[in-house]
């Protein structure tokens, strides 16, 4: 090895090391060191020397958690032992049942116990070999599961290597197994659904239906854009526990860097279980990701085999579940919630009633159509649930006030004054002012997406203090910060605050489409952002643009069309564009030269499995040839081309009374 290849392979250490640190220190520990510009800046050196050094890379790399093509599909593996299910507990009298029996099954006078949050996420074990992750499984049926690997290693507080000398330290040879959940937090949960409803996507009905389907994507990079978290709770050396008691698994685990749940507890007896069901009960709701009750499994391993299984459950740990919680109480005003996608949510203020065990005086009413479904009116008596959401709502109306009103959702912004919207087909009005002070954060942070203008370093917890200090009012006034007001912020410095201002200068360049993508349209993702800048060259040109001809672009439908003009009619975004484009920001590009062929003015929808043309084979011939490739079917599209295996495309062609096609039948309309 010469003397230069040295020097990097010491420096890639050292930057891995120091990497891996800062992953812990954030994504385990919660205590971050280092902005996310300075982490970025670290990983991009590393990125740097083993792309210089490609025979220095190793599987554990930080650089090497994300993979690179989508795969085919998934296939399955047998777990080491069977992922078992648990019996549930509803209630103080099951929990007591459950101790009864352990108790009689032991011969002891009391058992001990450990009590851990039941996260409401997605089982997932993980295989280490040597001491580097070898093989991740989801639950399956229990004894087979399917491999995500490269989805698992995409979470950043799941290590992708355990230091040898952690391991040697609490008695764990290099091959051994860790089991846990996989968890979306409530903060990323609300992002990701704002991004899809921003993109026109269905969004996830719960933070653990997100976690399942981000962790079965086919492509890892989607994984990774989700932020899903992996909580630890069991550790297997060949199918078994290695430790005398499950406090000691958790104790180990959190000393090989794994991230434990910190809430656990050593619960001697029914009344420490009983106590510390109770302290969760009030406490559930400030946690910042979902449980669904509390798991408690006797704490003495021999006793565990002692005890065994019966069926598909152990006989040693339950899950304790809270029943829904109910009152009655009187609907004293209705007010409007404004969220950060711009939605208006009503929101029923409540005489103040305790409902399990904690004083509630607020419940979400969703959207007026349900409002309008339970009868409601200001001045009535209802009946309040509170169950596994944490959230409070409205379940019916007991009995109607005397002096009951009826509510109306205003027509303006309560935040801003800006006309609201509501769109056919949907049950929400939205505030589309993209600097409403009550979607300003979340306005800032898309348009400075990766995706979008691409302001490197402009993060959560930065953009949270530039808006609560005054400095950020508006979308464009990032183009007005300054090097030294940057500098002077919390966790910032001289050199992150000249990194950022240098990335904000450089946003200003971003091709006309991201600029587009950006401004946080609704309906209007980076698909349709490219197709409104191809076919108008202009952002002059899409305000100016109707309903009737908006819809004349490939993709763009009746509902996509009227969320594009209702945002360029409103004068508060028309002030925001002015802003923007004195801030020099791309608002044209020269207009996009169409290839003539055969195909002109003709297009098409793709659907199954092609004979021997791929999807990207078969869309650049039409593009060729100078047809337009579409993602949907309407009264536009031209012709449908199915393979083996088409979707609902079929149906709906057929429906439409479009025309279908096989690839032979496309080969025959090129000369």
């Amino acid at each position: 090895m010469s003397p230069a290849v040295t020097k990097s392979s010491r420096e890639i250490s050292t930057l891995r090391d120091e990497i891996r640190r800062h992953e812990y220190l954030y994504y385990v520990l919660d205590q971050p060191q280092v902005s996310d510009a300075e982490f970025d800046t670290l990983m991009k050196r590393l990125q740097a020397l083993e792309e210089q050094h490609p025979e220095l890379v190793t599987p554990d790399s930080p650089t090497q958690r994300v993979g690179g093509a989508p795969r085919e599909g998934f296939s399955k593996a047998q777990h080491s032992s069977p992922m078992l299910s648990l019996d549930n507990a509803f209630g103080e009298d099951e929990l007591r049942d459950f101790d009864r029996r352990v108790r009689e099954l032991t011969g002891l006078d009391e058992a001990e116990y450990v009590g851990e949050l039941k996260l409401d996420g997605v089982s997932m074990a993980v295989q280490y070999t040597g001491g580097g992750m070898a093989l991740a499984l989801t639950r399956g049926d229990g004894s087979t599961g399917e491999v995500i690997t490269e989805n698992a290693r995409t979470i950043r507080s799941l290590p992708l290597s355990i230091d040898s000398r952690k391991a040697s330290a609490a008695g764990i040879p290099g091959d051994f197994e860790v089991r846990g959940e996989v968890v979306m937090s409530l903060k990323a949960f609300e992002r990701l659904n704002t991004d899809r409803l921003r993109d026109d996507l269905s969004t996830f009905a719960n933070p653990r239906n997100a976690a399942a389907g981000s962790l079965r994507v086919l492509d890892p990079r989607i994984t990774d854009s989700r932020r899903l978290e992996f909580f630890t709770y069991a550790l297997l050396v060949n199918g078994a526990t290695p430790f005398e008691s499950q406090w000691d698994t958790l104790e180990a685990l959190n000393s090989l860097g794994f991230k434990v749940n910190p809430h656990r507890a050593r619960l001697k007896g029914l009344t420490a279980m009983l106590d510390y069901a109770g302290q969760w009960l009030g406490k559930r709701g400030n946690l910042p990701y979902e449980i669904d009750g509390l798991v408690l499994k006797v704490d003495s391993i021999a006793l565990q085999r002692e005890l065994g299984y019966r069926s598909r459950a152990p006989r040693w740990a339950t899950a304790y579940k809270w029943a829904a919680q109910q009152a009655e109480t009187v609907v004293e005003d209705i007010a409007v919630n404004v969220g950060r996608t711009g939605a208006l949510t009503p929101t029923a203020h409540l005489r103040p009633v305790p409902v399990g065990g904690v004083t509630v005086s607020r419940a979400t009413l969703h959207n007026e159509d349900e409002i309008e479904r339970l009868g409601l009116q200001i001045g009535d008596t209802v009946l309040v649930e509170r169950s596994g959401d944490v959230i409070p709502k409205v379940v019916r109306v007991v009995s109607e006030g005397k002096e009951r009103r009826p509510y109306q959702i205003p027509a303006e912004c309560p935040v801003c004054g800006t006309r609201v919207v509501r769109e056919e087909g949907e049950a929400i009005r939205r505030c589309v002012n993209a600097n409403c002070p009550a979607r300003l954060k979340e306005s800032i942070l898309h348009f400075a997406s990766r995706r979008a203008v691409n302001i490197d370093g402009l993060g959560e917890a930065l953009v949270d203090q530039l808006v609560d200090g005054k400095l950020l009012e508006s979308v464009a006034d990032l183009y007005r910060l300054e090097t030294e007001q940057l500098a002077a912020l919390e966790r910032m410095g001289k050199k992150s605050a000249a990194n950022l201002t240098r990335n904000i200068e450089a946003s200003r360049a971003v091709p006309l489409p991201r600029v587009i993508y950006a401004l946080g349209i609704r309906h209007v993702g980076e698909r349709t952002a490219q197709t409104l800048a191809d076919h108008f060259s202009s952002i002059d040109a899409i305000q100016k643009a109707s309903v009737e001809e908006l819809q004349e672009v490939e993709d763009v439908g009746p509902s996509v069309a009227q969320s594009v003009r209702d945002f360029f009619q409103e004068p508060r975004n028309q002030n925001l564009l002015e802003q923007l484009r004195t801030a020099g920001l791309q608002f044209s590009q020269k207009p996009k030269a169409r290839q003539s062929g055969p195909l002109d003015g003709l297009a098409f929808v793709l659907t199954g499995a092609l004979p021997t043309l791929s999807r990207e084979e078969a869309s650049r011939l039409i593009a060729a040839n100078g047809g337009r490739v579409v993602s949907s079917v309407s009264k536009k599209t031209s012709y449908v081309v199915a393979g083996e295996n088409p979707g609902s495309k079929l149906d709906k062609a057929a429906k439409l009374g479009v025309p279908v096609i096989d690839e032979a039948g496309l080969q025959r309309l090129l000369p």
